[in-house]
């Protein structure tokens, strides 16, 4: 009687602590799956940004050039300058 009371002690620590173990390892795996969603968010906003930012210093290389300001031989470098 007093084997199965034991073993039954045992058996209900075990089961808390592999409780315990099974909900630690689901907040990890969570955890990481956020901060590997943030980060495609930051590199995607970060691609949108250059790419707004090559667009904005494009659009005024032309403003220049279209009022005169720069030479077709400057623009050109300039252009390819930036797209580097």
């Amino acid at each position: 009687m007093l084997t199965n009371i034991i073993y039954f002690t045992v058996f209900v620590i075990l089961a808390f602590v592999l409780s315990i173990a099974v909900k630690a390892i689901t907040r990890g795996v969570e955890a990481k799956q956020i901060i590997k969603e943030e980060k495609n968010l930051v590199s995607n906003n970060d691609n949108g940004n250059q790419n707004q930012e090559f667009v904005r210093q494009l659009k005024d290389l032309k403003d220049l050039y279209d009022k005169g300001i720069l030479s077709e031989d400057e623009f050109i470098k300039a252009k390819e300058k930036i797209l580097k």
